[in-house]
């Protein structure tokens, strides 16, 4: 039996998890779910997972989930705040730890868990986005094992020689093609991107996702941080890495070898993949997805992203150019631009340009702890709201 803590237990990553650990009781325990304001969902799952532990991010709702647990799980301890995040993916029976925080949030908790030695299956990109090097050391140091859960990072492995740390060249790999849907947006004339709402951003074609991961597929940042998590996941760097549009969202990641081979990972577009597979890796379980049909597929679609239409990627592909602190400035300034688009005080075109401004204004520098990291993104996101409402906040 393998102890499971799931950080961010009622989001969709965390829900699908669950849901994949649910089908193989002899082989999973969860230990541990986290969520941050949720309390209802959250006492839900606890009612029927029975953790050891669940953990509120935010105090309040920690005191209104003990509450709820007095009747109907109270062997779950109720823990709170970051320092609660931290206490449990650190427990001696929690083997391997889904980090599903959305952002910036769940940064401190992923370090956590890679001090302890977990195996950590890693949803949350921003913990190599905002402090790579910092994070690889701490894996490396500890020995704990990193596998990937983005679709595209988790295909990209599974076509990876199982030595890719040693570097590509060094295995063969000549180039990693990172695939892209285009999101809602990848055909709509730029001029009507201006007035996009909330509810049609978030309107995935292919995933289901949260609004702000569904927000960054619309503009393609999301795709951006992809980029700067790849290299840091596959010790290469942004050059070698291509994002491909493919709409279909079949093939999910590619692996170009020097002897003129592409290897694919190909499935339907279901998160339950990926996480059965860093759940049980090096074997293989079921993880609830219907076999892909390749008739029903009929046509597979490849195309170049228009960096015009999707500015956000390019402001990623410039920020990994430029490396040290400018991928933290690029995410911290992206979330408040997102939060704020959102709940309707920028319009969508005004995302890429709040980013680059910030980008811009922040300066850059090499990030060596976890208080650096933290202080960049938080003066990152002061800018940007010092930028939005200078000059791009909607007057209501």
């Amino acid at each position: 039996m393998k102890g499971i803590c799931i950080l961010g237990a009622t989001g969709s990553i965390g829900v699908s998890t669950l849901d994949v650990v649910a089908r193989h009781p002899a082989r999973y325990r969860v230990v541990a779910l986290t969520a941050n304001r949720q309390v209802e969902r959250l006492a839900e799952q606890c009612a029927r997972h029975r953790p050891d532990y669940a953990v509120m991010a935010d105090p309040d709702a920690a005191t209104r989930l003990a509450d709820i647990l007095r009747e109907t799980a109270p062997d779950t301890r109720v823990l709170a705040g970051v320092e609660g995040l931290c206490e449990v993916v650190a427990l001696d029976t929690v083997d391997a730890v889904m980090a599903a925080i959305v952002g910036a949030a769940g940064l401190a908790p992923t370090i956590a868990a890679a001090r302890a030695g977990k195996r950590i299956l890693l949803a949350n990109k921003e913990a190599l986005v905002m402090s790579g090097k910092l994070f690889m050391a701490e894996i490396r140091t500890s020995g704990a094992e990193l596998l990937p859960i983005d679709s595209e990072h988790n295909a990209i492995f599974q076509c990876m020689p199982a030595d890719f740390q040693r570097g590509l060249e060094a295995v063969g790999v000549e180039q990693i093609l990172l695939t892209a849907s285009g999101g809602p947006f990848r055909d709509m004339p730029v001029e009507r991107m201006q007035g996009v709402t909330p509810e049609e951003a978030c309107a995935h074609p292919n995933w289901s996702m949260g609004r702000k991961i569904s927000v960054d597929s619309a503009t393609m940042m999301n795709k951006g941080l992809e980029v700067i998590e790849a290299a840091w996941l596959f010790n290469t760097s942004h050059e070698r890495i291509e994002v491909v549009l493919h709409p279909q969202s079949i093939i999910h990641s590619l692996v170009r070898y020097i002897d003129g081979s592409v290897l694919a990972q190909m499935g339907r577009p279901d998160m339950r993949t990926p996480i059965a597979h860093a759940l049980a890796w090096p074997e293989r379980i079921a993880a609830g997805v219907e076999p892909l049909d390749l008739f029903a597929v009929a046509r597979l679609d490849f195309e170049k992203p228009d960096l015009a239409r999707f500015p956000c990627l390019r402001l990623a592909f410039e920020a990994a150019k430029v490396g040290g602190s400018a991928s933290t400035v690029l995410n911290a300034a992206n979330e408040v631009a997102v939060d704020y688009f959102l709940n309707g005080h920028i319009a969508f075109t005004s995302i890429a340009p709040v980013i680059e401004e910030v980008l811009g204004r922040v300066a850059v520098s090499e990030l060596t702890t976890l208080e650096q990291v933290m202080e960049t993104d938080a003066r990152a996101r002061d800018e940007a709201r010092h930028v939005i409402d200078r000059c791009y906040r909607k007057v209501v």
